[in-house]
């Protein structure tokens, strides 16, 4: 497993931009597919992105298509997570999360994950 720690959350007016961190520490964070899933209070959690340890694939759920990009720096062990043109509805604890890669494989499922950060509150007010 790795260490993640996400940062970057905050109280925003809708039609603003945020920006997550996720930093890792522990296991070669090289390994690993990253990715950013979301929880509204009384919800389940959702998926976002995701994106291969390359950064040479990212997936995306059609809520936030468009407005939202993963990326990640391999050198810093940190995955961002933009987020422009938010909604009341974006708001949610953003999580961080980390899989191994095998076969090439990336997952938008939960379950798959073995590594989560703490979470980082994300506010839009309408």
């Amino acid at each position: 497993q790795v260490q993640l720690v996400e940062s970057g959350g905050g109280l925003v007016q809708a039609g603003g931009s945020l920006r997550l961190s996720c930093a890792a520490s522990g296991r070669t964070f090289s390994n690993y597919a990253m990715g950013w899933f979301r929880q509204a209070p009384g919800k389940a959690r959702d998926f976002v992105a995701v994106i291969t340890w390359s950064g040479g694939s990212t997936n995306y759920a059609d809520s936030v298509k468009g407005r939202f990009t993963i990326s990640r720096d391999n050198a810093k062990n940190t995955v961002y997570l933009q987020m422009n043109s938010l909604k009341p509805e974006d708001t949610a604890v953003y999580y961080c999360a980390a899989h191994v890669m095998e076969a090439g494989i990336i997952w938008r499922v939960a379950e798959k994950y073995d590594s989560w950060g703490q979470g980082t509150q994300v506010t839009v007010s309408s």
